[in-house]
């Protein structure tokens, strides 16, 4: 069994200490999360508080009319404990006109709209309240491409991209999120009945130790393979991490000088900061 134990307070300074300068940074001292109410956002939404306080975090519920009762009511429980704003704009009006367009319109479809559409509202509350969206997405979801680009992966920063979801969960615990948050089965909530790991094939537990050797240890297949991980499920992971490269990255520009924007223009540094 492989050990991804993280000390979770050392993990809670870097984390609060980057969302207040990297919002600072930027000139503003406001957030804004969709808090969905999994355990992910729950977490973000927590660090943001602790970084910036209460009064400078806006959560956002945007549910469709499909949306588990329990998701609205698990967002709710932290909107009250941390006492933070909070705005519920629901979606069923933004999208239903254009899943009416096509009526064989796939479960996957839709659930790309909903997300993209939550963010549409994300980033024009972001205006509103003067503060910028924080990101939600795990290592495990980023590394899969289990996120709807301009959906769900869009942010301005993200304080949980380096984690897998399974340190996610023990950074929960030690910040106090609600346990009905943390035990539940994880769910983009997109359609009825939906669970993260039913639609993967696998577990997160099994996965995130597989992408702890092939990405953080640099594990060749075979590695992993002598590590005792069946062969259909190393490359069926591989695949999937190759594949979804472009969702990892901003829009591949084309390099014709010798300063490209993504290549060579990359830092503060280079704008002689």
């Amino acid at each position: 069994m492989i050990d991804l134990t993280i000390n979770t307070d050392l993990v809670q300074n870097i984390l609060t200490g980057f969302i207040k300068s990297e919002v600072s940074r930027t000139g503003y001292s406001r957030a804004v999360i969709n808090l969905s109410g999994g355990l992910d956002s729950a977490v973000s939404c927590v660090l943001a508080v602790e970084a910036l306080g209460n009064e400078n975090v806006l959560a956002l519920r945007l549910p469709y009319k499909t949306s588990s009762n329990d998701s609205l009511d698990h967002a709710q429980l932290l909107i009250n404990e941390l006492k933070v704003r909070s705005l519920t704009i629901p979606i069923t009006g933004m999208v239903e006109p254009l899943f009416e367009q096509f009526s064989d319109m796939s479960n996957i479809r839709k659930g790309n709209i909903m997300a993209r559409s939550r963010m549409i509202i994300a980033y024009d509350q972001s205006e509103a309240f003067h503060g910028l969206v924080i990101g939600t997405g795990n290592k495990t979801e980023i590394l899969l491409g289990y996120t709807t680009l301009y959906g769900d992966s869009a942010s301005a920063l993200n304080p949980i991209g380096d984690l897998y979801k399974t340190q996610v969960r023990q950074l929960a615990t030690s910040l106090g999120v609600p346990k009905v948050i943390i035990d539940k089965p994880p769910s983009a909530d997109l359609w009825q009945g939906q669970t993260d790991e039913d639609e993967l094939g696998f577990t997160y537990g099994k996965v995130d130790q597989l992408l702890y050797l092939l990405v953080d240890q640099r594990y060749q297949p075979a590695d992993c393979l002598e590590a005792g991980f069946e062969e259909k499920f190393v490359h069926s992971v591989i695949n999937r991490i190759q594949r979804m490269q472009f969702k990892r990255n901003l829009p591949l520009i084309a390099k014709v000088s010798s300063r490209t924007i993504g290549s060579d223009f990359l830092y503060f540094r280079d704008w002689g900061t």
